[in-house]
C-alpha cells in the first residue's frame, strides 16, 4: 500500500506558476513510477504528465510539454510538478498517483494508488 497527499494547489492568474508537490508513504517509493493526471469539471481525468522510478525518464501530455515539468526526490519521498505559464484550461482537480509498472502509464487505469487530489484554479 501507498499513501499519496498532494499539496500545492491554488488560485493563480494566467501566465503564472504553481508548484504541487505529492507525499508518499508506505511501501518502496522508489519502486514506483509516478503520474500527475488531472480531472476538469464535466470531463474525464487525464494523464498530465509521468516519471519513472529512477528519474531518468519522463513524460508529458501535449498540452502541457514546454510549460510543465515533473521531478521527483527519492530521498524524501517526493514527486513534484512545476506549472509555469498557467491556462485557464489548466483548471482541474490535480491527482498525484503510483504505478507497479515497468513503463510510465498514460491510461488512467494503469495507475495503482491515488492521492485525494489538489484543486488549481487558472483565471483569466
Amino acid at each position: 500500500q501507498v499513501q499519496l497527499v498532494e499539496s500545492g494547489g491554488g488560485l493563480v492568474q494566467a501566465g503564472g506558476s504553481l508548484r504541487l508537490s505529492c507525499a508518499a508513504s508506505g511501501r518502496t517509493f522508489g519502486n514506483y513510477n509516478m503520474g500527475w493526471l488531472r480531472q476538469a469539471p464535466g470531463k474525464e481525468r487525464e494523464f498530465v504528465s509521468g516519471i519513472s522510478w529512477s528519474g531518468g525518464s519522463t513524460a508529458y501530455a501535449d498540452s502541457v510539454k514546454g510549460r510543465f515539468t515533473i521531478s521527483r526526490d527519492n530521498a524524501k519521498n517526493t514527486v513534484y510538478l512545476q506549472m509555469n505559464s498557467l491556462k485557464p484550461e489548466d483548471t482541474a482537480v490535480y491527482y498525484c498517483a503510483a504505478a507497479g509498472r515497468v513503463y510510465i502509464p498514460r491510461r488512467v487505469s494503469e495507475y495503482d494508488y491515488w492521492g485525494q487530489g489538489t484543486q488549481v484554479t487558472v483565471s483569466s
